[in-house]
């Protein structure tokens, strides 16, 4: 398996960019993830990573090598497509044969080989069967076998599950990060399903409109978003973001909204002008003592909790409480809010301001 270093990466289709200057590493091993909405860049990336779309500018070294203009044929990786590509006059396995058939492998070798990924997979007792008659889950696995008995230096997927429902969707996650877990592959996976990504990945980039908007761990990327994008985008409810205008400066550790002083992870830098607070509904508490206040619009109850909707002076916001928490729609409750993990924003650029909490996420982010 292999470390793959991406250094700004660029891509232009005329006078249209689809990628902007992306940098990124996905480590040896790593089940890395390609996380944003249609349109954000994502497949592009990993097309060239793979060899199948061509670099306007930027470099992409696999195991070392660089290979931003070489072909897909020299990469040594394997694709696993959405849409599963089966040879449908093939069966099962001839299907997952059929790369090292091309690459001339003695066929004792190929049989072995061949049973060695059907058990990894579970469908030894398929191999005989036509692929017109499979379900969408044995489609699948069939489709990452021919991937996986090539044994290549990376796996490279974009959106493999989105063709099934949604409930054998979850049970083929599960399944292929334990794949991936017993191999140590390098898989770089394409996803616009931020549970999915959370689910699975080791590391997550997250892209808008062709840029890289943060790079790292999953939970860093929920716990600190490093920009606005990704403090609406990651998280179910996402993240609540109440705007204000106002003057901050590095040390700050309070700041005041509607005559209620708002306690903060010390910040590490300033800002004058359009703000955002970002806080995560499960980090917004009912007490009666704050003079923050917020007047219940609407409740959901969600089996062990439940989503409350309440509108403040500065936006409506959700807050995620036990089931058994009072809220009735039309009250007027006192809010707090967890110091230890609120987010402030720039509004003009998007971005983040340094604390005390978010410091070394967006320092390696």
């Amino acid at each position: 398996m292999a470390q793959i270093r991406i250094e700004n990466l660029r891509k232009e289709f005329g006078s249209f960019t689809a990628v902007q200057a992306s940098t990124f590493t996905v480590e040896d091993g790593e089940f890395f993830m390609l996380l944003g909405p249609s349109g954000c860049g994502k497949t592009t990336t990993l097309r060239m990573m793979a060899g199948l779309e061509l670099p306007t500018s930027g470099t992409i070294h696999i195991d070392g090598e660089e290979v931003a203009q070489k072909p897909a044929s020299q990469r040594d990786i394997a694709f696993v497509f959405q849409m599963f590509a089966l040879y449908p006059h093939m069966n099962v396995g001839k299907n997952i044969s059929y790369p090292l058939r091309a690459q001339g492998v003695p066929k004792p070798e190929i049989q072995a080989r061949v049973m060695e990924v059907a058990k990894i997979l579970g469908i030894e007792n398929i191999l005989d069967k036509p692929v017109g008659g499979l379900s969408g889950g044995d489609r699948q696995r069939v489709a990452l076998g021919r991937a996986i008995v090539r044994r290549p230096k990376a796996f490279f997927m974009d959106e493999p599950l989105g063709a099934l429902d949604a409930g054998f969707r979850e049970h083929m996650a599960e399944e292929l990060r334990a794949l991936h877990d017993r191999m140590g592959a390098t898989t770089v996976y394409v996803t616009h399903d931020q549970l999915e990504a959370m689910q699975m990945g080791d590391k997550i980039v997250v892209m808008n409109h062709g840029v890289v908007e943060q790079f790292g761990v999953p939970q860093d990327i929920y716990d600190w978003p490093a920009t606005l994008f990704v403090a609406s985008f990651i998280g179910s409810p996402p993240m609540n973001v109440l705007r204000f205008e106002g003057s901050l400066a590095a040390g700050d550790r309070q700041l005041v909204l509607a005559d209620a002083r708002i306690d903060l992870p010390e910040l590490r830098e300033g800002l004058q002008g359009g703000l955002a607070l970002g806080v995560r509904p499960e980090n917004v508490l009912f007490d009666d003592t704050s003079a923050y206040r917020g007047r219940i619009t609407a409740t959901e109850y969600l089996g062990t909790t439940q989503i409350v909707t309440l509108a403040t002076p500065h936006g409506e916001i959700k807050a995620r409480l036990a089931a058994s928490a009072p809220a009735k729609a039309g009250d007027t409750v006192g809010l707090r809010f967890d110091a230890r993990k609120l987010t402030l924003f720039g509004t003009e650029t998007g971005r983040a301001l340094r604390s005390a909490g978010n410091e070394k996420v967006l320092a390696h982010g």
